[in-house]
């Protein structure tokens, strides 16, 4: 018999009264909030501005809401919805829980040698990793708007819009060089997102 205690089942039980005490669903931050609120031993009492900290407290959290997400799909009681900005209970639906595939950050979080491992100089290069994603999406979602289109366009799409839009504002037809080049800027952005090379 395995007698060992497992610090994320307590952890699991207060998220699971916290988030049924809030219907709408609470962001990663203020559920962090409530459970020092809470004086909840799991989650650290330190500064979150140091990033180490911080990871190792958001990484506690995730694994913690994961494990509790398939426990609350094999009992059939609940679906939990999880993201950084809204974590919620849901009511449970027959078959839709079972159609989500491969889940990388489940994955992610549920493996425990990545609290263990991760060095300050990871979480360092995470962070740039992530900013650098959060500024391509900024750069594409300018580039699509330039374009006058909105992201579900497909590389077709976007190929056509192009052809107008250099046609259009072509200097031997009137138009601007810098214009052009805004164009062109634009283009070389959307070909790294939408190319099907």
């Amino acid at each position: 018999m395995n007698t060992s205690f497992d610090p994320a089942l307590e952890l699991m039980e207060q998220l699971l009264d916290l988030l049924r005490q809030v219907p709408d669903g609470l962001s990663e931050h203020q559920l962090i909030r409530r459970l020092r609120a809470q004086h909840c031993t799991h989650i650290p009492q330190l500064p979150l501005a140091d990033k180490l900290v911080l990871y190792r407290t958001h990484f506690v959290l995730f694994n913690a809401l994961y494990r509790l997400r398939d426990r609350l799909w094999q009992e059939r009681c609940a679906h939990l919805e999880i993201s950084p900005l809204l974590i919620r209970l849901l009511p449970w639906q027959e078959g839709v829980q079972g159609l989500t595939g491969h889940d990388p950050l489940r994955s992610y979080y549920l493996d425990e040698a990545h609290l263990r491992d991760t060095t300050e100089r990871d979480v360092e290069r995470l962070l740039q990793s992530f900013w650098t994603r959060m500024h391509g999406g900024e750069e594409r979602q300018a580039a699509l708007e330039l374009f006058d289109l909105d992201a579900r366009a497909d590389y077709a799409a976007i190929r056509l819009r192009y052809r107008q839009l250099v046609s259009q504002h072509h200097p031997d037809r009137g138009g601007s060089t810098a214009r052009l080049q805004s164009i062109n800027q634009a283009m070389e952005i959307l070909e790294r997102y939408y190319s099907p090379r």
